[in-house]
């Protein structure tokens, strides 16, 4: 994740998700159904034997990231992420098994061979690239949040001293360590950064005012603001913008390129708009072009 706050929707955790209110969790019922897309055979040929055989795709996923990857209130894995993974696996044939983990997780489990495939809001960044191959489908930024009113006055230009939430294992971890770095070298106090295993746990320590503000990614954030009804708000714009990336274990033939040409054929065929309306997402954030390992 930037990968970015998540409640009910955008993220990955090893328990069910929640809208991070202790209350509930966000339905998506109301929200449009995707049409089906249909079987490409070239590309379904191209995902390798082992992976096919079995006729699925088991993915790797944390589940507290509303709206990218959540539970809902019916009990059902949903999100963005989710949808389009869904059509992924149609272009290719094969069916999509959501695994739920913690996001910190999910990258050594690929490894490992555990998961086939993760999907859970991970920015692409040179370090992930040293271990996986991400094929590009969505660009955010990453927005800092704090409690309705900010009534801390908290600024990005200074969080030291500020006591800030973060996922576990997420860009915004070591965006927060060079920024409290930053902080020392200045002679003032280092940020107190409170980190948690679920995104949905980061929304709660803003939204009760535990945590005077928290760094999650910009769709995430956008999200949580209308999950809780405005008791959160984001100061500034979004920055450090970059691609999210479906995370493939390396050295699988033309896995990579399978992954990445369903993606391409989704955004051509407009399924990949219709996805991103479902959950309302800034189409600011829409690629036109799905990438295997871009340059940083």
């Amino acid at each position: 994740m930037l990968p970015a706050f998540a409640l009910a929707g955008l993220s990955v955790a090893c328990g069910a998700g929640g809208n991070g209110s202790g209350g509930s969790q966000p339905s998506s019922s109301a929200a449009p159904e995707v049409p089906s897309v249909s079987k490409d055979a070239k590309l379904a040929a191209m995902v390798p034997p082992a992976i096919a055989a079995d006729g699925k795709i088991v993915v790797g996923q944390d589940q507290s990231y509303a709206p990218n990857e959540f539970v809902d209130s019916s009990g059902k894995v949903t999100g963005f992420d989710v949808d389009l993974g869904n059509a992924i696996g149609q272009k290719l044939g094969l069916q999509m098994e959501y695994q739920n983990a913690a996001f910190s997780g999910i990258l050594a489990g690929l490894g490992s061979g555990q998961y086939e495939l993760a999907m859970s809001s991970f920015s692409v960044n040179p370090e992930r690239l040293q271990t996986v191959d991400m094929v590009t489908y969505y660009s955010a930024g990453t927005s800092l949040a704090v409690p309705k009113g900010n009534p801390d006055k908290i600024s990005l230009d200074d969080l030291c001293g500020k006591n800030v939430a973060v996922q576990q294992g997420t860009v915004q971890v070591d965006d927060l360590t060079a920024k409290s770095a930053d902080c020392t070298k200045a002679g003032k106090p280092a940020i107190n950064m409170q980190q948690f295993q679920q995104q949905t746990d980061v929304n709660l320590q803003v939204q009760t005012k535990r945590s005077q503000a928290m760094l999650a990614d910009s769709p995430v954030v956008d999200y949580a603001i209308k999950q809780t009804n405005g008791a959160v708000e984001t100061v500034g714009q979004p920055y450090d913008t970059a691609p999210y990336g479906i995370a493939l274990k390396k050295g699988q033939g033309t896995y990579a390129q399978a992954v990445q040409g369903a993606v391409q054929a989704l955004i051509d065929d407009g399924t990949y708009a219709k996805i991103l309306a479902k959950w309302g997402l800034s189409t600011s954030g829409a690629i036109a072009k799905a990438e295997i390992n871009p340059a940083s």
